[in-house]
């Protein structure tokens, strides 16, 4: 008889496996440190929120003018400090300043004498906001556990908030990192899958998100930071 297994992972993972994922590709990920001690940060640079490793989905200004990015709402709530993955000795480089009730998503309000904003990390660049892309489009993630990932998206459109795409390994350390179609920002990390129903096929991956267009619309209706958010 088919077999038909799932394993879900998250932050509460053992730090043991957060520090080894974290440390096979944490170099090419970690922030780089500019001539004036700034770091900078984009979609898919790796951050510590309050000791919680996650992953930075995008980066640019609300309708206020602040610099603010978006990442997953469980690695910690308001006023938990956020400091750049690799440059811990910098200190705290921003603030979780919001998070969406009933929505995986949280809002960091950075220190621009900190942070140089950037719309491309390791070659994956963020070129705007896109819409939902139909099932089976092309799509991308940027982790910082595990780098760029590429493959299909996985959940027929529907009116709510999450998706998923396949091909996605997703390790502890992705949590709230970009998720792209045609380099178009389509969602942050939410957490990860393995499903295998037949042991004679291979598994297979997904990589599951909320969609960035209900993160927009619920944030706007708040008004609150992160209102009229537009990516650098």
């Amino acid at each position: 008889m088919p077999i038909f297994w799932t394993r879900f992972f998250g932050i509460a993972m053992t730090e043991v496996l957060i520090a080894a994922a974290l440390a096979l590709v944490g170099g090419p990920l970690s922030p780089a440190a500019s001539a004036d001690g700034q770091v900078t940060l984009g979609g898919g640079a790796g951050i510590v929120v309050n000791g919680s490793y996650c992953t930075l989905g995008t980066i640019g200004r609300d309708h206020a003018g602040e610099l603010v990015g978006f990442t997953a709402g469980h690695c910690r709530g308001p006023g938990a400090p956020v400091v750049a993955e690799g440059a811990d000795n910098r200190g705290p480089v921003g603030t979780v300043a919001a998070v969406g009730d009933g929505m995986d998503y949280g809002v960091i309000k950075f220190d621009p004498a900190k942070v140089t904003p950037t719309n491309n990390v390791a070659g994956f660049a963020i070129n705007g906001i896109g819409p939902a892309p139909d099932w089976h489009a092309h799509a991308c993630t940027n982790g910082a556990a595990n780098g760029i990932q590429c493959g299909g998206i996985a959940s027929i459109p529907g009116p709510g908030p999450r998706s998923a795409m396949n091909h996605a390994v997703f390790l502890p350390g992705n949590d709230g990192g970009p998720v792209t179609s045609n380099d178009l920002l389509i969602g942050l990390v939410q957490n990860g899958q393995i499903v295998n129903a037949d042991p004679t096929i291979p598994e297979v991956d997904f990589t599951h998100y909320t969609k960035f267009g209900a993160i927009v619309n619920d944030i706007n209706a708040k008004g609150g930071p992160g209102a009229g958010f537009t990516p650098i």
